[in-house]
């Protein structure tokens, strides 16, 4: 009998935090399937910028919300379009990646990591969450790295002096 409640109280737990998240729909990128992805893709971390994991219904990637919340503030996608260089993005380096910024759909960046087949996209809502934060997060950094870089931007910018990026 205690068997039974114990078993119970087990599944009436994991109901109640299945339903608290609902899975985030995604569309794979184009080349979510290139096994870089899949390295990038379990290097992901479970919080970003204090925001939770939410599981996705995309192969290669990974999405993150306040605890608590159905809206996703980051979304990121391995396999997008590798960007050719270009004059008319922001590029920026954090932590030895290239990224190109654009900023067409603010509140929401769009982030693109440059000179790295395949490319990984970072979109976030800068509302929400502070941009750096993610890009500097030291799991996604080592994630995004393991794709090899093939180019770099020619002047990228630099994160302020003194910042400091987040642990884990």
């Amino acid at each position: 009998m205690l068997r039974r409640l114990a078993a119970a109280a087990c599944v009436l737990a994991a109901l109640a935090l299945s339903s608290c998240s609902s899975t985030v729909h995604i569309e794979p990128a184009k080349d979510a399937n290139d096994p870089l992805c899949a390295e990038v893709t379990v290097r992901l971390p479970n919080a970003l910028a204090d925001q939770d994991r939410r599981w996705t219904d995309a192969q290669a990637t990974g999405a993150w919300a306040a605890q608590g919340s159905t809206d996703s503030t980051t979304i990121v996608s391995c396999g997008v379009e590798v960007p050719g260089p270009t004059s008319q993005l922001q590029c920026i380096s954090i932590e030895g990646v290239d990224w190109l910024v654009d900023p067409a759909k603010e509140p929401w960046m769009r982030m693109t990591t440059y000179g790295r087949d395949p490319a990984v996209q970072v979109f976030v809502n800068t509302k929400v969450v502070n941009g750096n934060a993610v890009l500097s997060n030291r799991s996604l950094v080592t994630a995004v790295q393991k794709i090899p870089v093939d180019r770099k931007c020619i002047a990228p910018d630099k994160l302020p002096d003194g910042y400091e990026a987040p642990k884990g």
